[in-house]
């Protein structure tokens, strides 16, 4: 029996993962801000006002564009979104819901560039009971998150961009003094394991998840995760299988993250990284085979590794996310040598593209002395080859040939990952006639 309920909690780590990881960043959202965004309650945008850098500790933070995020609940019923005129500036704002559904998008792509209003409505919400003249997005769970992106084009643009974040806004259309409920506060104290499948019991009975990932759920009642009681008050043989169950399965989605993606070129391609949401499609989201996991078998731990390896991103047909950890030798890429990577053509994107530098174990951004941390179509100063490719060297210590140095992206001394994102990839990138080459070893 103790090895059934270790097996049966090691699968409800990977399956309870991305709401537990999730609803973590809603609540350090509300107390101390993400990276440059500070700390905002809910139903209000919070702004970045510079691009981030190494101090911003999320997890595969960009350095393209700035953020305007806002954690919604509509437990106190639905709100207007307005969105200002953005002309043909990129921008995007991206709904995710508890589960790390991309369920809406709403921006360049999507929508456009004009101005407008959105409604934005619980999961409870009676139908017909909203204007019909202003587009609605049903959230399916009561919080879910606004990720909102604007592409930045250096600092001299900055005070354009702040101005666009300020016209952005979200009032509820029922007034109330009583505040949002929030995330259900849970209790820590049980050590690691158990504080994170209290939280799961907690928050997955507050926040449901579609219907069809109700019945794992569901058979994870032996462990206690359905039960309206702590798990401190389960048996003991009960708690011992979480906290190994726990061990297993945080294992296994970090093996995942490494291994599950096939590779071309050792690098990670994968178009379909966030296309497990199967049952929600709102204004912007793409409903479509192409654009869905539909394998049961894995569909639960890729989400699990999508949101540990980049929360909060984009489906491939908003951005793009191409990634690798080796060389063309497959050796794991490291300070210890310097790099070049040659993109010729490059990437073909309706936006722009950028390659980010990030460290390992953490995926944060790295620090290094000329304040680059990302090489792009919009980085200034870059030389080009002769047939209009780019050349891009990475190593740890700056380079001393003078193109080298101008085309420099710098790595830390450690193991490190670079991701390069295509925002609105073009179609050659979505059915994979442009491709990414490997990067070669040189020093």
């Amino acid at each position: 029996m103790t090895e059934e309920l270790t097996e049966l909690a090691t699968e409800a780590y990977v399956v309870g993962f991305p709401l537990v990881f999730d609803l973590e960043q809603v609540v350090r959202f509300t107390r101390e801000g993400i990276g440059e965004v500070p700390p905002t309650p809910y139903n209000t945008f919070g702004h970045a006002r510079r691009l981030a850098g190494p101090e911003s500790t999320f997890v595969s933070i960009n350095n393209d564009t700035v953020y305007s995020i806002a954690q919604v609940d509509l437990g106190v019923g639905p709100v207007r979104l307005s969105v200002p005129e953005a002309g043909d500036r990129y921008y995007v704002l991206q709904f995710v819901d508890a589960w790390t559904n991309n369920f809406a998008y709403v921006g360049s792509r999507a929508t456009g560039g004009g101005a407008g209003e959105f409604l934005l409505l619980p999961p409870d919400h009676e139908p017909g009971d909203a204007d019909p003249a202003i587009p609605a997005i049903r959230f399916p769970t009561r919080v879910a998150t606004i990720v909102g992106r604007w592409a930045v084009d250096g600092e001299d643009d900055l005070p354009a961009v702040h101005a666009l974040q300020d016209a952005l806004a979200l009032t509820p259309v029922r007034q109330t003094f009583a505040p949002p409920e929030g995330v259900p506060p849970v209790p820590e104290g049980g050590g690691e394991a158990l504080d994170f499948f209290e939280k799961l019991r907690v928050w997955s009975q507050a926040f449901p998840p579609a219907e069809r990932d109700r019945a794992a759920l569901e058979s994870y009642a032996p462990l206690g995760l359905l039960s309206p009681y702590t798990l401190a008050e389960q048996p003991q043989g009960v708690r011992e299988a979480l906290e190994t169950g726990y061990a297993l399965g945080k294992e296994a989605l970090e093996s995942a993250l490494h291994s599950a993606i096939a590779l071309t070129d050792h690098w990670q391609v994968n178009l379909h990284v966030f296309d497990y949401n199967l049952d929600f499609f709102e204004v912007g989201a793409i409903d479509a085979p192409e654009w869905k996991l539909l394998d049961p078998r894995t569909r639960y731990a890729h989400r699990a590794a999508a949101a540990l390896g980049g929360l909060w991103g984009n489906h491939a047909y908003e951005a793009a996310y191409l990634t690798t950890y080796e060389d063309a030798t497959g050796e794991p890429l490291t300070g210890d040598h310097a790099y070049r990577l040659r993109l010729s053509p490059t990437p073909p994107v309706g936006a722009f593209w950028s390659l980010t530098m990030y460290d390992l174990p953490h995926y944060y951004l790295v620090a290094n002395p000329i304040g680059r941390y990302s090489i792009g179509d919009r980085t200034r100063g870059l030389v080009y080859d002769d047939d209009g490719g780019l050349t891009i060297t990475m190593s740890a210590t700056r380079p001393t040939d003078q193109k080298e140095a101008a085309n420099w992206l710098p790595a830390p001394e450690g193991p490190f990952r670079p991701l390069l994102r295509l925002y609105e990839p073009g179609d050659d990138v979505l059915d994979g006639s442009w491709a990414v080459p490997a990067i070669e070893r040189v020093g």
